[in-house]
């Protein structure tokens, strides 16, 4: 089963508290085949690896929330900024942005998390990279 659908980028959207406008639909189309080429030549494969979809849908869902903040941040008003930027677990490995509450403002919690999710597990790219000849 692919992981990398429009659907699970906005099943992941929806996990972190945005509400997904009709508008959007376009925006996500257009980011998930940007990480979709990004990754494919960063690895020199046709297609993405099925173990980076589930790191393909978190730099959707990071350069979706990057532009979202850019062009419509009144988009954002919804988005439960310190349920999703707190703490993260993935697996064994846990994830936390704050050192004490309210030492950051919203904006730095939001901009924190936008940069995991686009940069998150990028290193792993090198365990699919085909050589080019």
């Amino acid at each position: 089963m692919e992981v990398f659908t429009k659907q699970t980028v906005e099943d992941r959207l929806t996990s972190f508290g945005y509400a997904l406008k009709e508008t959007d639909d376009l925006i996500l189309m257009y980011y998930m085949e940007k990480v979709r080429d990004i990754i494919k030549n960063d690895t020199n494969q046709s297609d993405i690896p099925e173990g980076l979809e589930r790191i393909a849908v978190d730099m959707v869902v990071g350069e979706f929330l990057s532009a979202k903040k850019t062009f419509a941040p009144e988009s954002l008003d919804g988005f439960d900024i310190g349920y999703a930027v707190k703490q993260l677990t993935t697996g064994d490995t846990t994830t936390v942005f704050t050192t004490g509450e309210g030492t950051e403002t919203d904006e730095q919690r939001l901009n924190a998390f936008i940069d995991y999710l686009k940069n998150y597990g990028r290193e792993q790219f090198a365990c699919y990279r085909k050589l080019r000849w």
